[in-house]
């Protein structure tokens, strides 16, 4: 069996399962798939009144060519040996079909608006060559050379899995002969580089903003597509991996899609972004091998969990950006691409270490140690009005080579979306018998093409959260919980500034306190509110004191001294202890009569035993610089921690009032000698 699914894979041939398991069933024809004018792309126009109803009777469409291309596949022999049997048993019919539901949208169409012409011409379909290698006579033919008589004339609402063993992926399971095939797979290293970027104009947006969403860890599948089937199971003939939103299916609301939890780091973020999975075509039953949309529509094999997903929003090379509004809808790529043609593919394809070179319509052969890249790049303008349209493309678009939008349409975020595999390069030689080949889930008759790739996106982003997306875009910061591991270029320059206005820090920290609580009060103790420095203990640029411990630097050359305090920011732990708004409750003695916050952090002393974590005071001074996105104050509280490596400017604060002390001390005993003697 294992022989037969892998030889499939490249040759064209039959199904793995044909002979042994789909009993009296014909032999898929790699050779031939159906080719049906794409109705939802020609209604640009539909009253928003009737969008349900067209809708439906759109993934109806689907429906009737997903099961004429399994009567096809079923039927191969037959249309082999009789040429005019597809037309007759399959075309025909269906034909008659789609007329009836074209005029279904028509009159839905016409109660509320103007009746559409012309749909009746987009009917009729036809049998075309797929590129495939088609099987050779009788190959992976059961012992019997046909189908049961009646079987290919099976009832329209016959389940497609009907004749089928029970252990059966499906008789169109991408192992069993609608792809991938060799002719899909291209080595990365054949691919010339690309060109650049448009070139950047004065006027450029050039921040970015990530969102950090996993990897659907959390095995979220299904086969609908909320955006172009709503209310419709099995929308999309084929499965998504879905992160961010977890309330994604065909019947949620935009209320469900907004009360819903999500995957996404930042809470904020309740975004659904999704895609067809990627599987290994190597025999797995997985959970839906016998499903609609899965392995009875041709969709079968192991579905492979991303090893990392990026989601980043970029600007736009020639000016600003506004927000996207609320539940933006924005659909990337044709996944019917294979059969409508190159017009609205997006598909892009590559491997690590090579991503200057991209494929559109093959998939990447990986030199050993690199990992499949699948890259979509969304549409960047919009209408200003639209959160979707009635073909889903028309209310947003594409720049232009120079990145101009079109006239109407205004710029917004980006939407780059990253996806990585760590899949291996499928031996062709052997048909992927040693290592399987991969393929995106497809419609039945798109055969798993890569050309066929998209991408889905939904925003349900907290508004606020975007407005502050649109603002870092175009102040051109790097931001976003995405973008944790490169802090951003404001938590490094504040520190920078810091040291040298030490004694002027007892001005400045309260004016930051209402910030402390954004930075990183996760945690924290019952009211805080972070703004705990106050006048005392969190003024201690000058050793921890109250604010007259701030007088002294001033003449004891701390400048150098406090610069050290940027160096532990960078590596200082991130577990800091939350802050607090009533430093005079948790504040204990330092060794030199000053007061530091002591209560919360026992494990935040530096050598000489003074407070380095508290919620305000020299990390605050610091680290409130960080408060424009929340997550930069981690960092910022492991600023402390050079107090007490940086030790001679603090030190100084606290001995020049000894010192002086001790002086006058010693002249008073002179003075007083001198008396006496007198």
């Amino acid at each position: 069996m294992a022989a037969n699914v892998y030889a499939s894979a490249t040759d064209g041939g039959s199904g793995a399962d044909s002979a042994q398991t789909r009993s009296g069933t014909g032999v898929p024809t790699a050779g031939s798939t159906i080719d049906c004018p794409d109705v939802g792309t020609k209604l640009t126009s539909v009253p928003e009144q009737a969008r349900g109803e067209v809708d439906k009777e759109l993934a109806l469409l689907d429906e009737q060519i997903a099961k004429a291309y399994q009567r096809l596949s079923d039927s191969a022999q037959q249309v082999r040996q009789d040429s005019g049997f597809a037309d007759s048993a399959i075309m025909n019919p269906l034909k008659d079909k789609r007329a009836a539901a074209l005029e279904r949208i028509a009159i839905a169409i016409d109660r509320v608006g103007d009746r559409p012409e012309g749909l009746d011409a987009l009917a009729a379909c036809t049998v075309r060559d797929s590129g495939n290698q088609a099987p050779a006579q009788g190959e992976g033919q059961d012992g019997d050379g046909g189908p049961q008589p009646g079987q290919e004339q099976g009832q329209d609402g016959q389940e497609q899995g009907d004749g089928q063993d029970e252990g059966a992926q499906g008789g169109n399971g991408g192992q069993a002969g609608n792809g991938p095939v060799a002719a899909d797979f291209a080595p990365i290293t054949s691919v010339q580089p690309g060109v650049g970027s448009p070139r950047q104009g004065t006027k450029a947006s050039r921040g970015s903003f990530a969102t950090d969403c996993g990897v659907n860890e959390n095995g979220l599948f299904n086969s609908d597509n909320i955006i172009a089937a709503p209310g419709v199971t099995n929308g999309a003939h084929h499965f998504h991996d879905y992160v961010g939103n977890q309330a994604n299916n065909a019947f949620a609301s935009d209320q469900d899609l907004a009360d819903a939890k999500t995957s996404c780091a930042d809470q904020g973020d309740k975004s659904s972004y999704y895609w067809p999975v990627l599987r290994l075509q190597n025999g797995a039953q997985e959970q839906d091998a016998k499903s609609p949309g899965g392995g009875i529509e041709g969709n079968a094999g192991e579905i492979v969990t991303p090893k990392q997903v990026t989601l980043t929003f970029v600007g736009n090379p020639r000016g600003k950006v506004t927000a996207m509004p609320r539940l933006l809808r924005i659909i990337t790529g044709d996944a019917k691409s294979f059969v409508n043609g190159p017009a609205n593919a997006n598909a892009s394809w590559s491997c690590t270490g090579f991503e200057d070179r991209q494929l559109k319509d093959k998939y990447p052969l990986c030199p050993r140690g690199s990992d499949v890249v699948r890259t979509f790049k969304f549409q960047s303008c919009w209408d200003g009005r639209n959160i979707d349209s009635a073909n889903h493309r028309t209310h947003v678009a594409f720049t232009d080579a120079a990145g101009t939008c079109p006239s109407g349409f205004r710029a917004i975020p980006q939407l780059v979306q990253r996806i990585v595999y760590d899949v291996d390069a499928p031996s062709l030689e052997d048909g992927g018998r040693t290592t399987p080949l991969f393929a995106v889930d497809s419609f039945p008759e798109q055969l798993h093409k890569p050309v066929t790739d998209h991408g889905d996106f939904i925003n349900v982003f907290d508004e606020d959260l975007m407005r502050e997306m649109a603002d870092c875009i175009n102040d051109g910061r790097t931001c976003g919980a995405g973008a944790e591991a490169e802090p951003g270029d404001t938590p490094e320059e504040e520190p920078q500034e810091q040291p040298t206005k030490t004694p002027e820090a007892p001005q400045e920290q309260p004016t930051r306190t209402p910030d402390a609580p954004q930075d990183g009060n996760a945690g924290g103790k019952p009211g805080d509110t972070g703004d705990g420095g106050k006048a005392d203990g969190g003024k201690g640029d000058g050793g921890g004191g109250k604010g007259e411990a701030a007088e002294p630097p001033a003449t004891n050359k701390p400048a150098p001294e406090p610069e050290q305090t940027q160096q532990p920011e960078q590596g200082g732990s991130p577990t800091a202890a939350p802050r607090t708004d009533a430093p005079e409750v948790f504040a204990t003695p330092t060794p030199d009569g000053g007061t530091a916050k002591a209560g919360e952090q026992g494990d935040s002393k530096d050598e000489a035993g003074e407070d380095t974590e508290d919620g305000l005071g020299r990390s605050q001074a610091v680290g409130t610089a960080t408060s424009a996105a929340p997550t930069p104050s981690l960092p910022s509280r492991t600023e402390p921690q050079a107090v007490g490596s940086g030790g001679l400017a603090d030190t100084g604060a606290q001995l020049w009032p000894a010192a002086a002390g001790a002086v006058l001390v010693i002249a008073g005993f002179v003075v007083l000698r001198r008396v006496r003697r007198g």
